[in-house]
């Protein structure tokens, strides 16, 4: 997973970016991943304002309104990736068009179900569902 993330200061530059022009160069992107066969999935988030957190720290959790006054970078979106090695998601996130000042990209791997224990009733339930919805 290509986590990207971006400081206040860095998505105030964008601001004066012209939409269409951003949508040419974040298409052109992901037209190439999808070319290659690696894109999977691809999402933004809206804007962190519009967002809460729920805190499990304390009972009851407690929830917030964003913005976050504290958050140093906001996840903004995400690209999930199927590629055969860490070294092949570094090459596609240092391709991203999101470049500058500010922008970051993390990159996770996602874990499958087949890597929890497959005698566990739960992880059944879960392998039935998927399975039924075509997502196995």
């Amino acid at each position: 997973m290509l986590i990207m993330r971006a400081t206040d200061e860095a998505l105030a530059g964008m601001a004066g970016t012209d939409f269409a022009e951003m949508l040419e160069t974040v298409g052109r992107y992901n037209d190439e991943m999808i070319r290659a066969g690696v894109l999977v999935a691809a999402e933004g988030l809206d804007d962190a304002a519009e967002g809460v957190v729920v805190d499990h720290s304390s009972e009851p959790p407690v929830v917030t309104d964003g913005p976050y006054g504290e958050t140093k970078e906001l996840f903004g979106g995400f690209y999930i990736l199927n590629v055969a090695s860490k070294e092949e998601a570094v090459e596609w996130a240092k391709r991203s068009p999101m470049t500058g000042s500010g922008f970051r990209t993390e990159i996770r791997r996602v874990t499958t179900i087949d890597e929890f224990p497959q005698d566990n009733q739960w992880v059944r339930k879960e392998r039935a569902w998927r399975e039924a919805t075509g997502q196995l």
